[in-house]
């Protein structure tokens, strides 16, 4: 069975896909309508987000990088002294 371009694309046919697009759309407009929300409320939402998580992690990659100084003062050194003792053997 040849497809044509529209409908390969599409996934099905064109009348099918309008009828999905229409139930989804109907469903998804009761369910904001019912928590109040309007697509601006979406995106600033979603904006928000990746604001929250860029600002949460360069807070996260500073604990972090802090976290591995701590523990360099200590590793580092131990890891010299090491080394100094088995280069003798």
């Amino acid at each position: 069975m040849d497809l044509s371009a529209l409908t390969r694309f599409l996934g099905d046919s064109p009348l099918r896909v309008f009828l999905k697009l229409l139930v989804v759309s109907f469903l998804v407009g009761l369910v904001m309508h019912a928590f109040g929300w309007t697509p601006m409320d979406i995106f600033d939402g979603i904006r928000q987000f990746f604001l929250d998580l860029w600002n949460l992690g360069f807070h996260a990659v500073d604990r972090f990088l802090g976290y591995i100084l701590l523990g360099a003062a200590i590793v580092v050194p131990v890891f010299v002294l090491l080394r100094v003792a088995s280069y003798r053997k």
